[in-house]
C-alpha cells in the first residue's frame, strides 16, 4: 500500500495514533512502514507533492485554526498544507470524498513484466502498492475472462490497481499553463485597437466643436418673395421640412437640486453615458453657474453631430426660442411649468417629448404625478453605474425619433 493510502486508511478507522515515528521512518502498527520524507500521491495546487511527514502532522493538527497551525509546524521545521488544499485534504483523508483530482498515484516504470506470456503486468508484491494476498486471484479472474471462462472478480481491488498503475499526463492546472504559446501579439493587438478608437473619438468630438455645431444643414439659399419675406440667411436644423424653429434645438432641465439632471451634470450624463450626482458636480466647478451647456449625441447612419443647448431657466426664453425647445426634463412637480406658453399637459408633450429621471428602487409615489402625462420615465441605478450608458442610450433613442417625426409632420 501506498504512503498515502495507508494514511487515509489509518484516519478513517480512528488509528492515528497508532502511526509511530521511529527514527526517520513511520511505522503504521506493525503493517506498514515508510520514510518520513516519502512523497505521497497528493499534488499541492502549488505543484509539488505533499511528504508523509507533512500529511501525518496535518491529520493530528486540523483542528487548530490554519494560522496558528502553520506556526507550530514552522517551530519543528514540518513543511505545512497550504490553506486551498486543506478542505479538500482532510475530506480525502477522513473519507468524506473517495477520490480528488489533486492524487497522483506514479509507479515505477521497472514494475512491469517484460515477458511475452505475461496475462497482466507484474505489479512487485511489497508494501509500497497493494498487499500480496489480493493480488493474485484478481490476476488469475482477469485471466480466466480473456480465456472465456466465468470471472469472479473483486472489481474495487481491481479498480485500486488500475489507479495504482495509472501515470496522468497532464493536470487542469499545467493545461492552464499553455506553454510554448505566447499571447503579447495578442495584447498588442487589442491595445493599439482600443488607443485607434479612442483617437478617433477625440479626433470627432473636436470636429463636432466648431461652432458648437450650429449650423448642421446645407447651404442657405437667399430667396424673398412680395411678401417681404426677410432674405438674410438663417441657421436651421439638419432636418428637412422641419417644423422645429430655426437654430439648434433646446433641451430644458430643472434648476431645482432635487431632480436627478440638472445643467451642472447633463453634460456628462448625455455625452459620456455617466451619471454624476449635481452636488458632487457643484463642488467640482469653477466659476459661476452656466447658463447654457452645449451637449452632442453623433447619428451612426450619416455621422453627422449634431448639437443641442441645454438650458434650465425658461423664463429667459423668446418667444421664438420655444419653437426651438423640443425635450424637457420634469421634475414631477406642477409648478415646473408656470408662465410656460401652452394651455395644458396635453399640447406641453405634444410638442415636446418629456423624460422624468428616478432612481429604480425609488417609490411610486414619487411618480404619482408624471404616470398621468405622456412623459417617458428613465430609470438608473443609485449604484451601478455602468448601467447609466444603456439609460443615456435610451433618451437619446427616444429623442431622436421624436425629432424625426416633428420632421415630417
Amino acid at each position: 500500500m501506498d504512503p498515502l493510502s495507508a494514511l487515509r486508511d489509518y484516519t478513517i478507522r480512528g488509528e492515528v495514533d497508532r502511526i509511530v515515528r521511529v527514527n526517520d521512518e513511520f511505522r503504521f502498527g506493525s503493517e506498514y512502514s515508510f520514510p518520513c520524507s516519502a512523497e505521497t500521491a497528493y499534488r499541492s495546487k502549488q505543484g509539488s507533492l505533499y511528504t508523509l511527514e507533512t500529511l501525518v502532522y496535518f491529520v493530528r493538527s486540523h483542528q487548530l485554526k490554519h494560522i496558528e497551525y502553520i506556526q507550530k509546524a514552522r517551530t519543528q521545521g514540518i513543511p505545512a498544507v497550504t490553506l486551498p488544499d486543506r478542505k479538500p485534504l482532510l475530506e480525502y483523508l477522513q473519507g468524506k470524498v473517495s477520490s480528488s483530482d489533486a492524487i497522483e498515484f506514479l509507479v515505477p516504470p521497472n514494475n512491469v513484466n517484460t515477458n511475452s506470456n505475461a496475462k497482466f503486468p507484474d505489479l512487485p508484491l511489497s508494501s509500497s502498492l497493494i498487499p500480496s494476498e489480493s493480488l493474485a486471484p484478481n490476476l488469475n479472474a482477469i485471466n480466466d475472462a480473456r480465456e472465456g471462462k466465468p470471472m469472479d472478480v473483486d472489481l474495487p481491488s481491481v479498480m485500486t490497481m488500475i489507479r495504482t498503475m495509472e501515470r496522468p499526463l497532464k493536470d487542469r492546472e499545467s493545461l492552464l499553463e499553455c506553454k510554448q504559446r505566447d499571447f503579447y501579439s495578442v495584447l498588442v493587438a487589442s491595445t493599439k485597437r482600443e488607443e485607434e478608437r479612442q483617437r478617433m473619438d477625440s479626433q470627432q468630438r473636436k470636429d463636432g466643436l466648431v461652432a458648437k455645431s450650429r449650423l448642421m444643414g446645407s447651404e442657405e439659399t437667399r430667396y424673398g418673395d412680395e411678401s417681404g419675406y426677410d432674405a438674410t440667411p438663417k441657421p436651421k436644423m439638419h432636418l428637412k421640412g422641419t417644423k422645429i424653429g430655426e437654430g439648434v434645438p433646446i433641451i430644458l432641465v430643472p434648476s431645482a437640486f432635487q431632480t436627478l439632471i440638472t445643467i451642472y451634470n447633463v453634460k456628462e450624463f448625455l455625452e459620456d453615458g455617466v451619471f454624476i450626482p449635481t452636488d458632487v458636480k457643484v463642488k467640482q466647478m469653477k466659476g459661476a453657474k452656466p447658463d447654457c451647456v452645449t451637449v452632442q449625441k453623433k447619428f451612426s447612419r450619416d455621422r453627422v453631430v449634431t448639437a443641442y443647448e441645454v438650458r434650465d431657466k425658461p423664463s429667459a426664453l423668446k418667444p421664438e426660442d420655444w419653437d426651438r425647445v423640443v425635450s424637457v426634463f420634469v421634475l414631477g412637480k406642477e409648478w415646473q411649468f408656470k408662465d410656460w406658453p401652452f394651455k395644458d399637459h396635453v399640447e406641453i408633450f405634444n410638442k415636446i417629448i418629456g423624460f422624468f429621471m428616478r432612481f429604480e428602487d425609488d417609490s411610486v409615489e414619487s411618480a404619482k404625478n408624471v404616470k398621468q402625462w405622456n412623459v417617458k420615465i428613465i430609470s438608473i441605478s443609485k449604484n451601478k453605474r455602468h448601467q447609466d450608458r444603456t439609460a443615456a442610450l435610451e433618451v437619446w433613442d427616444r429623442l431622436e425619433e421624436f425629432v424625426r417625426s416633428r420632421s415630417h409632420s
